[in-house]
């Protein structure tokens, strides 16, 4: 068996296309377009690309994008300042913080801040609460994007095993209460868990989001399993995801490929939440997902 791969590049772009038509027809009504405000602290590079990446796509899609480029100096008031003014900037829709923050800042206060209904990240304890309790609003956008995925495996995921290898807040717990709402059965492994490799195997559906480069050896994949590797990772000078890629397209039904797989489907989630605060802040009868 050779898994089909995942193209999340494709998925992304059609979605970005929809919410392009969209705000389109909005401008076109006399409407403002949706705003969102980026705020980077310092000068990691990483982040500098991930920021440029989602300030493009506001542009290609007719978001008005305003930037906050600070300095790694700036404090924590000072940047909650900043969030107080952007919660009552009637133009703004939705607020993205680029994580991490620098070590002086706490990250937790700083996503307690920002108003749920501008929280596009779907970072804050009341969006990942209502996401808990199966009435989610802005959810995720990671795992929200990897259930998109899926969707296109046109698997039912009602009484699946879903395995999910990395338990952080931005991926690993919200992705497990997304399963959950699917209606999968799922186990959620960490740096504590023993016998990992066991846990895998059983595995209908595996996420991997660790950030250590093919953590998980592709032999280990059941076969007809989908992966999805979450992980973005530069090894001998290529990027490569936290699974043995080679081996596991081998054994698995369907496959994310690195790059081209998640990452896209991160921010085009984004640019959906962002329509989404839009359409909420605008009084607008929202529709289904785009798709």
């Amino acid at each position: 068996m050779v898994a089909q791969v995942i193209s999340g590049t494709k998925l992304a772009k059609k979605i970005k296309s929809e919410i392009a038509r969209k705000v389109t027809t909005y401008l076109e009504q006399g409407k403002r377009a949706p705003g969102l405000a980026v705020i980077l602290v310092g000068l990691d590079p990483a982040s500098q690309i991930y920021v440029e990446n989602k300030r493009k796509s506001c542009a290609e899609i007719g978001i008005f994008s305003k930037s906050y480029d600070l300095a790694e100096t700036t404090t924590e008031t000072e940047l909650l300042r900043l969030i107080d003014e952007l919660n009552a900037d009637e133009k703004i829709d939705g607020i993205l913080i680029q994580l991490p923050l620098p070590k002086h800042i706490n990250s937790i206060k700083v996503i307690e801040r920002i108003t749920p209904q501008k929280d596009v990240d779907g970072f804050h304890p009341y969006n990942v609460g209502r996401l808990c309790q199966r009435i989610p609003t802005l959810r995720a956008c990671t795992p929200y994007g990897i259930m998109r995925l899926l969707e296109t495996t046109n698997t039912d995921l009602h009484g699946k095993h879903a395995v999910i290898v990395g338990a952080s807040n931005i991926v690993g717990r919200p992705m497990a209460l997304e399963f959950l709402l699917a209606g999968a059965t799922v186990t959620v492994t960490h740096r504590f868990t023993q016998a990992l490799e066991h846990h895998i195997r059983q595995a209908d559906i595996v996420v991997v989001a660790v950030g250590k480069p093919q953590f998980i050896p592709g032999d280990w994949i059941k076969e007809g399993a989908i992966v999805i590797d979450v992980g973005i990772n530069r090894l001998e000078g290529k990027l490569v995801g936290d699974v043995e890629y080679d081996v596991a397209l081998q054994k698995a039904a369907f496959i994310t490929p690195v790059p081209g797989g998640v990452g896209p489907m991160t921010v085009a989630m984004l640019m959906q939440n962002t329509l989404l605060a839009y359409e909420h802040n605008q009084h607008i009868k929202r529709e289904t997902d785009v798709v």
